[in-house]
Parts: C-alpha cells; sequence; structure tokens
C-alpha cells in the first residue's frame, strides 16, 4: 500500500493520471477533506506529497454494481455490518471503492434483513457501500442459473414497498424478469426511486420493451441467464444491444463471455453504456487454499477463478475489478481508457452518480485507485482516506456496530 498518512490535505504526484476520459501526464492530484480539489501541473507551496511510483496509473475507484460476496462472506448468509464490512473490504484490495453488495433470490425475511444490514452499515460508516442490489426473487424459472428456484415468488401487494426499503440512504437496483411481474410493477419501483434491470428473463421482447417504457434503464450480466438474440426474436440480448440509451453490465472473467461477444458488446454499446461487474462471490479476498463454498445447500467448487455448481452451472464468478479490467483491455476489444472508464464512470452514470463519483476532477470524492502497469493494484482512497486507515476506522465501527445488533435479524 503506498502511505500518505492522515492529513486532510495533501498531494498525489503521477506521472500517468486517467481523468475518467483520458490520460494525462505529469500531475498532482490534490485532495483537501475527502474531495478532489485540483488536478494540477506542479503541487501547490507547502503542501506534503507522495510521488507515486514510475510507471503507476492514478484513476478513479472502481464502481461495482454486482457484489455477491467476497472475503468468505456471502450477503444472503450474512448481512451483519461486520460481514458487509468484510466484503467491502476484499473487494477495495481489487481496486473497487464503491459497489452495490448483492442479495441474489431469496424470501422477503432475508431482503428486509439484507436491506436493514445495508442501512446499518451506511450509517456505521462502512467506506465504499452505495446501496443495495436485490437481484430476484422474481425472476424466470426458465433462466434461474444458479439461483434457488424453490425461492423464486410472483411479485405482489407490498412488494414494491419492501424492495425500495433502504429509501433515501443509498441506492438500490432492482434485477427482476419483466415477464414475472405485473404491468406497472417496474413503473411503481421507478417512481420510489428505485433503478431497474432487466436480467434472468426468458422474455423475447414484448414484456422487456413494456419494462422499457416504464423505466427500465439497464440488462443484468449481458449475455448470461437471458432470452438470446435470434433470427426473428430479439431477445433481452438484441434489445439490450439495440437500444443505445439502455446501459448493461457484463462479466469478463474469460467464462461468463467469450471475448468475441465481448468485442461485439464494446462495438455496439461502447464504453459509455457498458459496465464491468464482477458478480463475485465469497472466494473473492478470501485467501484460503480451498475457496469453496455452499450456496443454498449446493457446494460451490471454486477452480481459480472459475466458480460451479456440481452440475458444471456457472455460480457467480471469483475475479476483482481490477482483473476485469485486464482482461476487458487485452482481449475484449477495448482500450485501457475505454475498460477503465467502464469501470467507473459508467457505473456512476447508470447510477446517477456522475457528478461526484468515476472521475478526477475538482469537486469530485477522492475515490482512487493506483495501478501498475500490469494493473496490479497498489493502494486505494475511499474519500481521500488511505486503505490502512478506512480499515482501521471501519473494523472499529462494524465491530462497536455488531455487538449492539447482535441479537438482530439475520438473513436465513
Amino acid at each position: 500500500m503506498i502511505p500518505v498518512g492522515s492529513q486532510d490535505h495533501y498531494a498525489l504526484a503521477a506521472g500517468r493520471v486517467f481523468d475518467g476520459e483520458r490520460f494525462l501526464r505529469d500531475r498532482v492530484v490534490v485532495v483537501r477533506e475527502g474531495r478532489i480539489a485540483d488536478l494540477a501541473a506542479e503541487p501547490p507551496a507547502g503542501l506534503p506529497v507522495t510521488r507515486l511510483a514510475e510507471g503507476t496509473i492514478l484513476a478513479p475507484g472502481f464502481i461495482d454494481l454486482q457484489v455477491n460476496g467476497g472475503g468468505g462472506v456471502l450477503l444472503n448468509d450474512d448481512s451483519s455490518v461486520a460481514g458487509i464490512a468484510r466484503i467491502a473490504a476484499a473487494h477495495r484490495r481489487g481496486g473497487t471503492t464503491a459497489l452495490l453488495p448483492t442479495l441474489i433470490t431469496d424470501t422477503r425475511p432475508a431482503i428486509r434483513a439484507a436491506i436493514a444490514g445495508v442501512a446499518a452499515a451506511i450509517k456505521a460508516g462502512v467506506p465504499g457501500i452505495l446501496g443495495i442490489h436485490l437481484e430476484g426473487p422474481f425472476l424466470s424459472p426458465q433462466r434461474i442459473g444458479i439461483h434457488d428456484p424453490a425461492r423464486l415468488a410472483d411479485f405482489g401487494p407490498g412488494d414494491a414497498a419492501l424492495l425500495t426499503g433502504l429509501g433515501a440512504l443509498g441506492i438500490t437496483l432492482v434485477t427482476l424478469a419483466p415477464e414475472r411481474v405485473p404491468p406497472g410493477a417496474v413503473a411503481d419501483l421507478v417512481a420510489r426511486g428505485a433503478r431497474v434491470c432487466a436480467g434472468h428473463t426468458a422474455d423475447t421482447g414484448a414484456a422487456i420493451r413494456s419494462a422499457l417504457g416504464e423505466g427500465l434503464t439497464g440488462f443484468t450480466h449481458l449475455f448470461n441467464a437471458m432470452s438470446q438474440l435470434g433470427p426473428r426474436e430479439a431477445g433481452a440480448v438484441g434489445i439490450a444491444l439495440a437500444e443505445a440509451a439502455t446501459f448493461a453490465g457484463i462479466i469478463a472473467d474469460g467464462h461468463h463471455v467469450g471475448d468475441d461477444q465481448l468485442r461485439l458488446a464494446m462495438r455496439l454499446k461502447g464504453s459509455g453504456r457498458l459496465m464491468l461487474v464482477t458478480d463475485a462471490m465469497p472466494p473473492v479476498g478470501d485467501g484460503r487454499a480451498d475457496a469453496s463454498f455452499t450456496l443454498f445447500g449446493r457446494r460451490i467448487t471454486c477452480v481459480g477463478d472459475r466458480l460451479t455448481g456440481a452440475d458444471g452451472t456457472l455460480a457467480g464468478a471469483a475475479i476483482t475489478m481490477a482483473q476485469a479490467v485486464r482482461h476487458m483491455s487485452t482481449r475484449g476489444g477495448a482500450s485501457l481508457e475505454e475498460a477503465l472508464a467502464m469501470a467507473a464512470l459508467t457505473p456512476a452514470r447508470f447510477l446517477g452518480l456522475d457528478a461526484r463519483l468515476g472521475r478526477i476532477a475538482p469537486g469530485y470524492a477522492a475515490d482512487l485507485v493506483a495501478l501498475s502497469d500490469d494493473l496490479t493494484v497498489l493502494g486505494t482512497w475511499i474519500g481521500g482516506k488511505s486503505s490502512e486507515e478506512s480499515s482501521e476506522e471501519s473494523s472499529e465501527e462494524s465491530s462497536e456496530e455488531s455487538s449492539e445488533e447482535s441479537g438482530g435479524e439475520q438473513a436465513p
């Protein structure tokens, strides 16, 4: 890690600064009270300066919209403040400075518990928690993937209020199959402040187009667990690629999506609408030799960065955002600038947070990642605080919060 100390006002000097859209040479990023104060050629006189090693890239911190787990923790199993803090810390080591903890298909009590846990984590100041992503349970049984079919549900009265229970505390992203919810459900969720994506859908076009009219704006893990492009029916893939105004997350791990398909999506949607996501599971940042785990009673085996159930079904991913950027920029048809934007500015735009996240520019949050030439993460900052400083503070806060909530409701 690159130390900066605990100053509220300091500067980072780097030979290569990616400002969110392009590379700049020999720049100094001035940080004051958690925000970028200036991007200059020289540091102000008398200001503490850390000069990053030759070849280091300083870029906006990565934003991951789909994080099921990390550090040995699955959100479905542990939605405590300590559990969420551990997930965030594991992904921070991979360059992610902001994320949406993601609950995959589960019961309504589990949804309620996960929302409560994320709310508590935000209130406790766990670094990098933007809100929550609820992936299910209103999904197609024909495109269920590794999700538990026994936990699928029909959308009913009160579900819109349940899903948006986080309110103004943070962002709520909902993934659903448009054919599995009644007319008006997407519009209701959007009116309550949620962002809605289509995913795990078997619909070939009609329900998706109707949902677009109600405010659906994105697609979850493009190509995976969705209807495919056909000669006459567009399917979810075809609509996602054809509708220029929509965003799409994509998993660039070499397993979920072929390199040809990555290049196709890149050519058709571009880095302004295609977002890198990890779809990460507990093995990310776990460190154990055997990082296998259990998901709703099913053994998930981890071999390298490939996760599968006993039948070979892919079960999320075991990559960091830095690895996704590397794959996208070397094999997925994106330049390094485009891949870095897909990991920061584009997801910020999708979430409506691009006025404060995703760039290195005056007024933006000092959420930063330092990368080597081969995209190894050298250090991160969230709100101007380096990894070690934030980790120490969040550990103390989450420990206190966990003690206070030791008898609270947990996800089953």
